[in-house]
């Protein structure tokens, strides 16, 4: 194995250094070379930065070689290092990773706090990204990670997969059923959607932060300052990095943030949300300690529509629809209360096909299913959410400027402060 790289480069040395890289076509990936340069037989290269067990998990995907590794803990990077090769090169700063010239695409499996920095940075270097949930920590980061992706003409994929794949929690089928029925309009509209633990869904409430984290000296083999990155210097705890960073506000989310997208995604795909965001959030929650993540009681968006999206986080009504409209309701195992439904949705079309294979979209440069777009547009229902419960009160939104309607305090958190050297 290619010994561990260490970096002291700064952030305006590392952009200096990648336009120049650009000028030379040194990290331009072979697709863009021109029309047909790849073959499609050809076999994509990834590099995976974080490889905890979310980046491990992910090592083998069919159609793509991993070439490269970096992570800030070199037990992790050692671990992963056995598992893909003695030839993967490896890497503490992603910085110098997407500057290689044979990787084709990025797997970023940070915690979220460095997604959106991460992937901005490999796009700008002319990489695919595949980015795991939730997209980006906050609104703004997904605005600019937006820009980036369409910018520099990059295929994005979110690592959400239940709006095209896989049963769906609760409902015991894929989703394309559900969004077949809501197109037909035989529920009626506006709809109501209730995720619960009654509809199939648990929202994870042991991801929660530690009030009391007394100071810890920091393992030799994590750089700690660089597993803060932007986020705010807090002392070193072991509850803070790795498995349980979740429970935390600079890092991530608590259960919401963990779970959200898998669960909301498919809820704005079948709505048909995908370019716009609520105009409200409603919060009922006790009060939220400045550093860690608590639990909540419920959440509740509405569109401009009426169409509201129900986060029930008691689960008191046992019997609740998972989709309720004036004229029909859709329980769990897509239970019906309308005659003859199957019959009756034979007749409407199915939806509209979806691009679901990465490697097929970066090879012929088309748009993934769970893009930059509304993958951005599904983790502002995210965000709108975590928002809401750090500052305890219900909230306006404006969908078309995304942002809080006469609330200083709100939109703060839109674009919240990096520590210096990093942004986005």
């Amino acid at each position: 194995m290619k010994e561990e790289k260490k970096t002291s480069i700064g952030r305006r040395d590392f952009l200096k250094g990648s336009l120049a890289t650009v000028a030379a076509f040194s990290i331009v990936p072979r697709h863009v070379l021109g029309k047909g340069y790849l073959a499609p037989s050809d076999q994509l290269t990834k590099a995976i930065v974080g490889v905890g067990s979310m980046g491990r998990g992910h090592i083998p995907y069919a159609g793509t070689r991993v070439v490269a590794l970096c992570d800030v803990d070199r037990g992790h990077l050692k671990q992963a290092a056995g598992m893909v090769g003695k030839d993967v090169k490896t890497f503490s700063d992603y910085r110098e990773l997407i500057q290689l010239p044979e990787v084709d695409i990025v797997h970023v499996a940070t915690p979220p706090h460095w997604h959106g920095i991460i992937a901005a940075d490999a796009a700008r270097a002319g990489k695919d990204v595949w980015c795991e949930k939730p997209m980006t920590r906050t609104i703004g980061e997904g605005k600019r990670l937006v820009e980036a992706v369409q910018q520099h003409g990059r295929i994005f994929r979110l690592n959400t997969w239940f709006r095209f794949d896989a049963n769906f929690y609760g409902m015991n089928t894929t989703v394309k059923p559900i969004k077949k029925l809501v197109d037909s309009g035989l529920l009626g509209w506006p709809l109501k959607v209730t995720v619960s633990r009654h509809t199939g869904f648990d929202w994870k409430f042991f991801w929660v932060g530690q009030t009391n984290l007394d100071p810890q000296p920091v393992p030799a083999d994590l750089d700690y300052e660089m597993w803060l990155g932007p986020a705010p210097y807090k002392p070193y705890h072991p509850h803070r990095v790795h498995g349980t960073f979740r429970g935390y506000w600079d890092y991530d989310g608590g259960g919401l943030g963990d779970m959200g997208q898998h669960y909301l995604d498919p809820i704005q795909y079948f709505l048909g949300k995908d370019h716009t965001s609520p105009v409200s959030v409603e919060i009922d929650s006790p009060q939220q300690h400045t550093d860690a993540v608590g639990t909540w009681r419920r959440i509740e968006y509405t569109y401009a529509d009426g169409c509201k999206i129900v986060l029930d986080g008691e689960a008191k009504d046992a019997n609740v629809p998972y989709i309720e409209g004036p004229k029909g309701k859709l329980y769990p195992n897509f239970r019906s209360d309308i005659p003859d439904l199957e019959k009756k949705l034979a007749a409407f079309p199915d939806p509209e096909p979806q691009v679901t294979d990465f490697v097929e979209a970066v090879k012929e440069r088309k748009k993934f299913a769970l893009n930059e777009e509304n993958g951005h547009r599904s983790c502002t229902l995210v965000n709108m959410g975590l928002i809401a419960l750090r500052l305890g009160r219900s909230l306006k939104f404006d969908p078309v400027k995304q942002v809080f309607i006469d609330d200083e305090g709100a939109n703060r958190l839109i674009d919240q402060p990096m520590r210096a050297a990093w942004t986005i």
